[in-house]
């Protein structure tokens, strides 16, 4: 092949490099998309076999820095707008700041610190029943007693977290705990 499309093209780019970008300028509205349209028609140039005859290298030019134009615009409308973006930046954290994590942290530490103070039955009897939230006729049969000593054994433990803790003790129906 002798490439004489590609040696037109080059040389009518070239050569016209200017009034090209000028005319696309006032066709696209863009400066600054003119001429990245024209920069990738000129990489496109090489592609050009010589099977087909290219009459006018200036409008051939043209018409494929239109062409890429267009295929820019339609993978830019894809893209999100800066208010989209900052729609989406801006949604809130509900995660817990740095000071909570510490705070709760050391919430807990004291808390498995009274905890620790009660008997070891009273601790997994409490344990059993408000973390594992087994029923108590359940933790009766584990430990060998009745269901009346495991409702003690929660009152006093609930009772001696709370006092140690600073809490009230949590009655039937509150829908506060500990």
């Amino acid at each position: 092949m002798s490439n004489s499309n590609i040696r037109s093209l080059r040389a009518a780019f070239s050569s016209n490099y200017e009034h090209l970008a000028r005319r696309l300028s006032r066709r696209l509205g863009s400066a600054d998309l003119a001429l990245e349209a024209l920069h990738e028609a000129f990489i496109r140039i090489d592609r050009v076999s010589d099977s087909v005859v290219v009459q006018s290298p200036l409008d051939y030019i043209f018409r494929a820095a239109i062409n890429v134009a267009k295929d820019r615009k339609k993978s830019d409308s894809r893209l999100l707008r800066s208010a989209e973006i900052a729609a989406i930046v801006d949604v809130p954290d509900d995660r817990p700041d740095a000071f909570a994590v510490v705070s709760d942290r050391a919430d807990l530490n004291e808390f498995d610190k009274v905890l620790s103070e009660l008997s070891d039955r009273r601790r997994r009897v409490f344990l059993a029943a408000h973390v594992e939230q087994i029923p108590h006729e359940e933790i009766a049969r584990r430990f060998g007693v009745n269901v009346r000593t495991i409702a003690f054994d929660l009152q006093y433990a609930m009772q001696h977290l709370a006092l140690r803790l600073g809490r009230k003790v949590p009655r039937r129906g509150d829908r506060k705990t500990l």
